[in-house]
């Protein structure tokens, strides 16, 4: 890819389409979590409210086993149809899944087979977000000048955040305007149904785009592999496991801010909930508008330095961030939370851009969904839960943050060791992607 880039219009056009496709993916994960209550009490009815929000939180962290399944499936098509296709595919299974969630019978209408259908739309949701976020990043990535590649590719966690920021005043409108025992009944349904016209929305914004140049010069010259996942198992290994690191530090810290705390603040701090979710409105809007500040220094003091401060710093400021939130006082909450947001921001701008610099071409969307998902499962998808039942064990208020420290301290540690600095790496063809692909694909001989 030149110095310069994509033209701007087009740019802009490109900035839209991923940037709206993967709000829309967002704001249906944020939503299950401000919804959770209401969703446990309708397919997980119990008599004790802690079991029913823990069953729910179980169903969220569910959809993370299938990322890795997506990551494989839609990344391998990213590299062998092409970024925009993966893209479409990933928006249409997102928005049809969570369409569905809306119109599911409760537990009281049809019994176990209620929360198996949740069950299998959660899974669903979860293959289709394995392609979406690293699909994304590799779109607008490789679209990019390489001077501003990391400032163009916060856009994706700062829509990401907006997700978070319109998910939490939807459900403050609704919880102010609903009776209780409306929402429980029906009212949460209201914006999962809004993914149905968001999904035409992204599609038809992503449908009328042509793909990246990387792609295009790839398949022009017949260079695209057969075979990307083998391709990504013979030399992708090491970038897979960074991947892997990254992920897992900037996906928990986001899931801590898209749905844990919202349960945080209602459930163990006992914060009024149309407050709590003005406190998290806020915080997640000033996460998103730190992302493209994090991503612009990243163009300019490199990707390794932010990253690693940014790991090191959720490392140190959780608990602390967690015990100002704990205060129950709304402006102590929110700087409890921006704080936080301040180096989840540095590690997730610069996660998205590394994602695309560390993988050559020919196997950038599967090697990137591949470490990415598989950080996203392991590691980030029990985040919820496992901060949740923390708390109720009831050590301390900052004790869920503790989950999210020593992640955030083990694998930062990891990276300062293996992690390159990759914000000057060439992302066009390489010699490795110029190759016909049957000798790229062939077994490496001794």
């Amino acid at each position: 890819m030149t110095r310069s880039g994509i033209a701007g219009p087009d740019r802009r056009r490109r900035l839209a389409a991923a940037g709206i496709g993967n709000f829309m993916e967002w704001f249906d994960f944020a939503i299950y979590g401000f919804f959770a209550t209401a969703i446990g009490s309708n397919f997980f009815p119990s008599s004790s409210p802690t079991a029913s929000l823990l069953s729910t939180l179980a169903v969220y962290g569910v959809a993370f086993l299938m990322r890795p399944v997506g990551g494989f499936v839609i990344g391998a098509i990213g590299d062998r149809r092409g970024r925009r296709f993966a893209l479409m595919l990933s928006v249409v299974l997102m928005g049809l899944a969570t369409a569905l969630i809306a119109l599911l019978p409760s537990y009281a209408a049809i019994g176990v087979t209620a929360p198996a259908l949740l069950v299998l739309l959660r899974c669903v949701q979860g293959f289709s977000a394995g392609g979406e976020w690293t699909g994304s990043a590799a779109f607008l990535v490789e679209s990019a000048p390489s001077n501003r590649r990391g400032v163009t590719a916060a856009v994706i966690p700062m829509t990401a955040a907006l997700a978070v920021t319109v998910g939490a005043c939807s459900a403050l409108l609704i919880q102010s305007t609903v009776a209780p025992e409306d929402i429980v009944v029906w009212e949460w349904r209201i914006p999962f149904l809004a993914a149905f016209p968001l999904t035409l929305v992204g599609l038809y914004l992503r449908v009328r785009l042509e793909d990246t140049e990387v792609f295009q010069e790839l398949k022009a010259r017949g260079d695209i592999s057969d075979a990307p996942i083998r391709a990504v198992g013979r030399s992708g290994g090491r970038n897979v496991a960074i991947s892997f690191a990254l992920s897992a530090i900037t996906v928990l810290g986001f899931y801590y801010i898209a749905t844990y705390v919202t349960t945080f603040l209602t459930v163990t701090v006992t914060m009024d909930r149309s407050t709590a979710l003005v406190v998290v409105a806020v915080g997640a809007l000033s996460y998103a508008a730190l992302c493209p500040v994090m991503g612009a220094l990243s163009d300019r003091v490199g990707r390794r330095p932010l990253s690693l401060l940014g790991g090191a710093g959720l490392a140190v400021s959780a608990v602390p961030a967690f015990l100002l939130m704990a205060t129950g006082v709304p402006v102590v909450a929110v700087l409890g939370l921006v704080l936080f947001g301040i180096f989840e921001a540095m590690h997730n701008s610069t996660t998205t851009v590394m994602l695309v610099e560390l993988f050559p071409a020919h196997m950038r969307s599967t090697g990137s969904a591949i470490g990415y998902n598989l950080g996203a499962a392991l590691v980030a998808g029990p985040g919820p839960l496992i901060a949740a039942a923390l708390a109720a064990a009831g050590a301390g208020a900052g004790l869920p943050a503790l989950y999210i420290a020593g992640v955030a301290l083990v694998c930062t540690i990891v990276l300062w060791r293996v992690l390159p600095e990759t914000r000057w790496r060439d992302i066009g063809l390489t010699e490795q992607d110029a190759r016909p692909a049957a000798v790229a694909d062939a077994p490496a001989t001794p």
